[in-house]
C-alpha cells in the first residue's frame, strides 16, 4: 500500500516540477533551466543527508551515476521532440512508454500480482494516455524523427527507473547525491558548449558581444522558479527512491509515469488552463488504479 501512495504522489511532485520548469524555460532557456534544476536538487539532496542517511558504497555510487547519465538524455530527448511538436501526442506517448519499459523488465524479473492488480496496471496505463492527452486546434501529425525520439525519451526514463531500482537498499540518499551530481556536470557541461559556440559564431560574423559574460547571464525570475522545480524534482525522486525500497518496480513505474497529472492541475490552477473532460476521466482512472494497486 505505502509504495502506491508513494508512487501516486511523486507522480504529482514531478508534474509540479514539469509545470515550474516550463514556466523557467520560458524565461532562461530548457537546457539553463535543467542545469539550475540540477544544482539545486544536489544542494537539497546534501541538506537532506544528515537526516535520512546512506552507506556510501561504489554500488551505491556506481549505479547513482548510470541513472544520472541516463536522466541526462532523457531530458535532452524530451525536450527536443517536445520543440518539434505536437506536444499533445508525444507526451502521452513519452510517459506510456516510460511506464511499458519498467514494467516488461519487472514481469520478467518475478514480479507478479492478484488478478486485479493486473487489471489495475491496464487501468493505469489508460490512465497515462488520458491524463497527458492535451487537445490542440489543428495538431499535426508527429514527424518519424519526433515519433523515434519521444519513444527513446521514454525508453530512457524507464532505463532510469531500473537503474535506481538496483541501488543498495541501505544507500539512503546517496544514488541520489550521485545522480544529481552527473546530471549537473552534464548539463553545466552542454550549456557551456552552446555557449561558446554561440559566441563563436558572433565573432566569425563579425559581431561583438555587448558584456564579457554575454550569454552566461541569467534572469532572476527565471532562475528562482528553475531553483523550485529543481528542488521538487529531487523530492520527487526521494519518493520514488522510497517507494521502490518498499515496493516493486512495476506499480511504481506505472504510477510515476502519471506525472502529466500535477502538470495539468497546475496549470489549471495557476495559469487557469481548461482541463479536458479526458483528462478528467484519467485522473478520476489513475485514483483508481492507484487504489487497487494499494489492495492487490
Amino acid at each position: 500500500m505505502g509504495s502506491a501512495v508513494l508512487g501516486l504522489i511523486g507522480a504529482f511532485v514531478y508534474g509540479s516540477a514539469d509545470f515550474l520548469g516550463g514556466l523557467a524555460s520560458r524565461r532562461i532557456g530548457p537546457l539553463r533551466t535543467t542545469a539550475v534544476g540540477a544544482v539545486a536538487g544536489l544542494v537539497l539532496l546534501l541538506v537532506a543527508l544528515p537526516a535520512i542517511g546512506g552507506t556510501w558504497s561504489s554500488e551505491a555510487l556506481g549505479w547513482g551515476v548510470l541513472s544520472g547519465v541516463a536522466g541526462s538524455v532523457a531530458i535532452a530527448l524530451l525536450y527536443a521532440c517536445l520543440a518539434i511538436g505536437p506536444m499533445s501526442i508525444l507526451s502521452p506517448l513519452t510517459a506510456l512508454v516510460s511506464a511499458l519499459v519498467p514494467v516488461t523488465w519487472g514481469l520478467v524479473g518475478g514480479d507478479r500480482f492478484q488478478p486485479i492488480g493486473y487489471f489495475a496496471l491496464g487501468l493505469g496505463l489508460v490512465a497515462v494516455v488520458l491524463v497527458g492527452f492535451v487537445p490542440e486546434k489543428g495538431a499535426v501529425r508527429p514527424r518519424p524523427r519526433a515519433l523515434i525520439m519521444a519513444v527513446a525519451a521514454g525508453a530512457m526514463i524507464g532505463v532510469f527507473l531500473i537503474l535506481l531500482d538496483q541501488t543498495p537498499d541501505d544507500s539512503g540518499v546517496v544514488p541520489l547525491i550521485a545522480n544529481r551530481t552527473t546530471n549537473a556536470v552534464v548539463m553545466w557541461t552542454v550549456v557551456s558548449i552552446v555557449v561558446i559556440r554561440a559566441r563563436s559564431r558572433r565573432r566569425s560574423q563579425g559581431i561583438v558581444p555587448d558584456a564579457p559574460r554575454s550569454g552566461m547571464r541569467l534572469e532572476r525570475r527565471g532562475v528562482a522558479v528553475a531553483v523550485g522545480g529543481g528542488a521538487l524534482d529531487a523530492t520527487a525522486n526521494l519518493l520514488l527512491l522510497v517507494a521502490l525500497r518498499i515496493g516493486d518496480l512495476t506499480t511504481v513505474s506505472v504510477l510515476t509515469a502519471l506525472y502529466p497529472a500535477g502538470t495539468v492541475l497546475l496549470a489549471a490552477v495557476v495559469l487557469r488552463e481548461r482541463v479536458a473532460p479526458v483528462q478528467w476521466v484519467g485522473l478520476v482512472l489513475a485514483i483508481v488504479a492507484a487504489a487497487l494497486l494499494a489492495v492487490s
